[in-house]
């Protein structure tokens, strides 16, 4: 593996999104499969790599709490009371997307998405300007890699793009809380 810095990593990233592409990438839990979440046709691609059924949505990384807002419509105020007081990677699903591929939405209309903290994933979601599909890097059903070098050669060989940043990181990570935020700001846990 030839070694790039960190900016040009990042370019090259953007440069695959931008064109429609799919990309391995590390986040703020597992690593991901990724695209630009607005562009339908790459996320169905990633559904087809994966394996995995279209009835099962995926979630979308943000930058930031004012491109959550971008995305959607009508947040409740508990939504930022809830990414401010997370102490680990918090998943919100909410009632109004807006921009999104229509695939990446649950059969109510919701979607999921996460304010990313970690440093490659937000600085991507920031230049791209748009949500970023995260989905764990394996095939659908078969156990999350817990790093990089778990990942299974069928999942590699399907992306556009692999992120070379963090491939050593051995730290554990574990999947987001998820937590589905209703119109009248009431909340229920998905998953701890």
């Amino acid at each position: 593996m030839q070694s790039i810095s960190f900016n040009q990593d990042v370019e090259a990233a953007l440069q695959c999104l931008r064109q429609g592409g799919v990309i391995l990438y590390p986040t703020d839990t597992v690593w991901g499969i990724g695209c630009d979440a607005t562009n339908e046709e790459a996320v169905r691609r990633i559904f087809e790599i994966k394996k995995r059924a279209e009835a099962k949505a995926m979630i979308s990384l943000v930058s930031d709490v004012v491109q959550l807002e971008r995305f959607t419509d009508g947040l409740p105020e508990v939504a930022f009371e809830l990414i401010e007081q997370a102490v680990s990677p918090i998943t919100l699903v909410v009632d109004h997307p807006r921009m999104l591929a229509a695939s990446l939405l649950a059969e109510d209309g919701s979607a999921g998405f996460r304010v990313t903290s970690e440093k490659f994933s937000r600085e991507l979601c920031r230049r791209l300007r748009k949500p970023l599909v995260s989905t764990s890097a394996n095939i659908s059903g078969r156990p999350t890699a817990r790093f990089f070098d778990e990942i299974e050669q069928e999942i590699i060989k399907g992306m556009d793009y692999v992120v070379n940043y963090r491939r050593d990181d051995r730290e554990p990570k574990k999947p987001s809380s998820v937590i589905k935020i209703g119109d009248n700001a009431t909340f229920t846990i998905l998953r701890k």
